[in-house]
């Protein structure tokens, strides 16, 4: 699959939708780090696995996603990304 958002792209994310609703497979999602407090991930959802969530980037052999950092609880997840923009 082809990357929908270019590096240096900023996205827009709205962190209320996911209070009223779950997450999508197939949607973009912005998630907090399961190791580390200061960096945010930007990637697709590919599967619900028991109470969890399984991301994966566009770009598998350069993504650090669910396969290296294993599936995401619900709660890491900020908001599904709803614009990206270009920086100039």
């Amino acid at each position: 699959m082809l990357p929908v958002l270019a590096a240096g792209q900023r996205v827009l994310v709205d962190p209320r939708i996911f209070k009223r609703r779950l997450p999508q497979v197939g949607e973009i999602v912005v998630a907090r780090h399961p190791f580390r407090r200061d960096v945010f991930v930007v990637k697709r959802v590919q599967a619900f696995v028991e109470g969890r969530v399984r991301l994966l980037g566009d770009n598998p052999g350069a993504s650090t996603d669910s396969r290296s950092l294993g599936d995401f609880e619900l709660r890491r997840l900020v908001g599904p990304v709803t614009s990206a923009l270009e920086l100039d």
